[in-house]
């Protein structure tokens, strides 16, 4: 019987594993670590491999090398992001890498929405009054989405499907992306330069893959051309937006506010508890004293319909390649 190993697995994911084992007759086995040098051994013996983490695997490329020894001919990410895979590496050894680029654009994209809805209607300010029994509204005026612009960066699948909601809610919608998708013209603008989109948006939400020319693709220049009362919303990758620059834009009233589903240096601090602990992150830190910053740990993902395709998408992914096939998933 064919064997594959899931690293990193929560418990939610158990049912949507269990599931496809039994429909597809394979063998899935399961561990809640993360996958590097010193876990891969774990892996002899498997024919198929999927991860899901946010800190990178290491810099040893011996580590590919090593997989591809005990016979396998893949490494699989359940979820969109492969930065912490070493793609040059990987393939060195022979192994294709694949991943889950579009589990369910409309949990990211909801998540999105759902953020600048918070923001617009000042819902964390009145949240903070409220808990401490004062109950007036004076200064907390809200926006209607129909009155604004939403700059998305990065229209591919879950920015298209962000473009689609906010044009449904009455918004103008630009976008700059260097592809430049045909099918979306219906529902926003494109703009020339990430420049011309931050300073016409009030509300700028980041939908990009990590690569070189997305890591700080939000810094401190970039923060100064924003409108001093837009939003920004980072549902993407944490490294999207140098965090320093950022709380020194919030502190100098440059922008409103920001809603941020990832940051830098989140591996050390998202889906643990730190209850009761100094966080080890000032910046992080810093942002959470600030009553126009919402911060969530990187769930825009978890949905029950984003969970489930990120499980069959990827193992059906490892199957394929197991059997000789190929999938438009591979790198």
């Amino acid at each position: 019987m064919t064997k594959i190993l899931m690293f990193s697995v929560r418990d939610d994911e158990e049912a949507a594993i269990k599931d496809w084992a039994a429909k597809n007759n394979v063998q899935v086995d399961t561990n809640d670590l993360e996958f590097h040098p010193e876990t891969a051994h774990l892996a002899k013996g498997y024919d198929g491999l999927v991860i899901q983490q946010r800190s990178a695997i290491g810099d040893d490329p011996k580590v590919y090398q090593q997989l591809a020894d005990y016979g396998l001919k893949q490494l699989t990410s359940r979820t969109a992001g492969v930065d912490t895979i070493d793609l040059a590496a990987a393939k060195a050894a022979g192994l294709t890498v694949t991943n889950v680029p579009a589990y369910s654009p409309n949990s990211v994209a909801e998540m999105a929405v759902t953020q600048t809805m918070r923001l617009i209607r000042n819902l964390e300010l009145f949240d903070q009054r409220i808990n401490q029994q004062d109950f007036r509204w004076a200064g907390l005026q809200a926006r209607e989405i129909r009155s604004l612009t939403v700059g998305i960066i990065g229209a591919g699948r879950i920015g298209g499907t962000v473009a689609h909601l906010f044009h449904g809610l009455g918004a103008k919608v630009i976008a700059y992306d260097v592809k430049k998708r045909p099918e979306l013209e219906d529902v926003l603008t494109y703009v020339d330069t990430k420049e011309d989109l931050l300073k016409q948006a009030d509300v700028v939400t980041l939908h990009v893959d990590l690569n070189p020319t997305s890591q700080a693709l939000i810094d401190g220049p970039a923060l100064k051309l924003m409108k001093s009362d837009a939003f920004i919303i980072n549902a993407s990758r944490g490294p999207v937006i140098v965090t320093k620059a950022l709380v020194a834009a919030l502190k100098a009233g440059e922008i409103a506010g920001a809603a941020l589903d990832t940051v830098e240096g989140e591996a050390a601090l998202f889906n643990q508890d730190h209850s009761g602990e100094p966080l080890q992150n000032d910046l992080v830190a810093q942002l959470m004293q600030m009553p126009n910053v919402i911060i969530t740990p990187h769930v825009g993902f978890y949905t029950n319909l984003a969970v489930k395709n990120m499980v069959d998408i990827s193992l059906d992914d490892v199957l394929t390649i197991i059997n000789g096939g190929s999938t438009d998933h591979a790198f």
